[in-house]
Formats: C-alpha cells, sequence, structure tokens
C-alpha cells in the first residue's frame, strides 16, 4: 500500500513508501468535528511524544471528505498538536483502507502491509498492545 498526500503546515507532498522506509506505521484517520477523534488525538499526543521515530512512523490523516469548513492549521495549533497531519484527497485514502468512522487506526508492518485495523471505539491501550507486537 502506498499513497501520497499533502502536510497540513506546509502543504508538501509526503509519501508513505519513501517517508516510512522499512518501520512500522500507525495510521490515524480523524475529522476536528469528531469528539472521539479529539479524545484519540490527545491520547496519541502523549505516545507521538515519546516514540522512537527511528522505529515508529506516526501519521495522522485528516479526512477531507467528512470535514466541512475548518482552518486545520488553526484547530492544530489550538489543541498543540504538533505530530504530522496529513490532509486526504476527500476521503480517498480513507476509503481504501475501508474505514468506516473516525477516529480508525491502522497498524501498518514495515512492509506497509495492514497488520491491523482499530475502529472508533477503539482505546489507546488496545492499540498500544497491537503495537508491541510491531515495533522491535
Amino acid at each position: 500500500m502506498s499513497f501520497t498526500l499533502r502536510e497540513v503546515n506546509s502543504n508538501k507532498p509526503w509519501n508513505l513508501q519513501v517517508e516510512a522506509a522499512g518501520r512500522p506505521v500507525m495510521l490515524t484517520f480523524w475529522t476536528s468535528w469528531c469528539p472521539d477523534s479529539n479524545r484519540d488525538l490527545q491520547e496519541k499526543m502523549r505516545l507521538y511524544k515519546h516514540a522512537d521515530s527511528s522505529k515508529l512512523c506516526f501519521v495522522t490523516i485528516n479526512v477531507t471528505g467528512r470535514e466541512g469548513t475548518v482552518d486545520l492549521q488553526d484547530y492544530l495549533e489550538k489543541q498543540g498538536f504538533d505530530f504530522l497531519v496529513l490532509k486526504d484527497e476527500g476521503t480517498s485514502v480513507y476509503d481504501s483502507f475501508g474505514c468506516l468512522g473516525v477516529p480508525t487506526t491502522i497498524l501498518l508492518n514495515e512492509r506497509l502491509e495492514v497488520v491491523i485495523s482499530y475502529g472508533e471505539q477503539a482505546k489507546l491501550p488496545e492499540i498500544m498492545d497491537g503495537l508491541t507486537d510491531l515495533i522491535k
């Protein structure tokens, strides 16, 4: 699986195969209007601050096709989120991973194959259990 999306802050293209470079990946799909997405991102912000980026590629994707009108940079600044945020092209990447709601977290192994998908009701401890099998 591969995709190229633009970063929210810089508008630079970001390609999964190039940037993840042999590391496991945690993808989180989200929207700003969803309380569950906000809770999930707050929890993952703590994980992001302590994660070793050489062992885990931490990526969040705003599902622009489900977002509505919002200034994403302003939202991210107000929430204090400084992790990588990509803008989906509508719902193209979200749909390609078979997502049904937000937040959705997808864990990929170092070959960028889907290992497990967590739906909107998943809690961080459950996701962490999945990560322990991927991070070596």
